[in-house]
């Protein structure tokens, strides 16, 4: 069925489609209208078999969800920014417990100064905790992607939360037409939940338990995981397709066969980045794009393979490293460490700042014309 609705209407679909046990929350715009549309299912009887619960803070939904899913109930929760942050705490302890929830964050730029539009430093500071993170271009790929998540980290071999990361007001508040898949198609995607460890008060045993010198070897296991899970994510895309028609990967390229500049870029606005190559493109400009959907793990291989012969890259940086960089800038280097390529960083869209095709095809342009790297700020 294709319906006309935002961000946070997806993600609370995915939920519910996905059949989700528990809901912990605590309200922060732009979040706060995925709660508020599960909560009101709740209210009127669309989704009776659901525990929704209104913590006094954010940190006390995610340790709520934290436990609900050592349980073994499929828990999901959404924040934003400071909500995150607050958050914070209890990610990298949910994903050393191998505890596979899934967490929407509807990215806000972190104050102060306090905005409510969106940018990627808040779901970016939760890069190192452990969590799978994919970054969403449109609404109906929110909605996917908390289906999708929910199979690759319930994968016995895998057992990692994950993060589905949209743009505030740009998905949350903007409606667009979502393919909103059935019931039964769901279900015969996503099995039953089945944790192969789980508290029990019948059975008891403590989760996260002091390991002194063995905490080395746990924190292996975890990036072992981490790194395990591209064929996991590979193979539920491939599934996902066969039953939807809609296509997933953990890069994008767009026109990269002959292109001599590249840009490099997540989120949403690669559907401006894409208007931007086309532009050119009709002008004669040999010109690409790379968009980044999947974060964590990172894609080193296919982020190599897709610009190996790209000769001047510019990475769109949606946030700021204060006295550094953008945040991505150095890790797509690192990717093409030993290469001859040029590659740049832009800052862009902090806040919100609107970033226009204009804007990302001067981007382009001055990318393809210069000989050294260059820094530089869309203000």
């Amino acid at each position: 069925m294709i319906d006309l609705i935002d961000g946070n209407v997806s993600a609370a679909i995915a939920a519910k489609l996905a059949r989700v046990k528990c809901v912990p929350c605590f309200p922060i715009t732009p979040q706060t209208e995925i709660i508020e549309t599960i909560q009101k299912w709740t209210v009127d009887g669309t989704w009776k078999d659901v525990q929704f619960t209104q913590l006094e803070s954010e940190h006390s939904a995610m340790s709520a969800a934290f436990g609900a899913q050592a349980t073994g109930s499929r828990t999901f929760t959404a924040t934003s920014s400071q909500g995150l942050f607050l958050m914070h705490e209890m990610l990298p302890i949910i994903a050393g417990a191998r505890a596979p929830m899934v967490l929407v964050n509807v990215s806000r730029g972190v104050s102060s100064p306090i905005t409510l539009w969106p940018d990627h430093n808040d779901v970016l500071a939760m890069r190192d905790t452990g969590f799978i993170t994919y970054i969403c271009e449109t609404n109906q790929e929110v909605l996917d992607s908390i289906i999708i998540a929910y199979k690759v980290g319930e994968n016995k071999t895998i057992s990692l939360p994950s993060i589905v990361n949209m743009d505030g007001f740009i998905h949350s508040y903007t409606r667009t037409q979502v393919d909103i898949p059935k019931q039964s198609l769901v279900d015969k995607f996503l099995p039953k939940l089945e944790m192969p460890i789980t508290l029990d008060i019948k059975a008891p045993k403590t989760l996260g338990i002091p390991t002194l010198g063995d905490y080395m070897r746990f924190r292996e296991q975890l990036h072992k995981a981490q790194l395990d899970s591209f064929k996991v994510i590979k193979q539920a895309h491939n599934e996902w397709y066969k039953l939807t028609k809609r296509k997933y990967d953990f890069v994008e390229s767009y026109k990269l066969k002959d292109a001599q500049a590249a840009i490099v870029i997540m989120g949403p606005n690669t559907t401006i980045a894409r208007a931007a190559v086309d532009n050119l493109r009709k002008k004669g400009v040999k010109v690409g794009l790379l968009r980044i959907r999947l974060y964590r793990p990172l894609p080193e291989s296919e982020i190599r393979e897709a610009l190996k012969n790209i000769k001047k890259i510019a990475v769109v940086d949606q946030n700021i490293c204060p006295g550094m960089s953008g945040i991505m800038y150095p890790e797509i280097k690192a990717c093409l460490y030993g290469s001859q390529n040029i590659i740049s960083n832009y800052i862009a869209g902090l806040g919100g700042k609107a970033i226009s095709q204009e804007e990302l095809e001067v981007v382009l342009t001055e990318t393809l014309n210069t000989k050294q790297e260059l820094r530089k700020w869309l203000l």
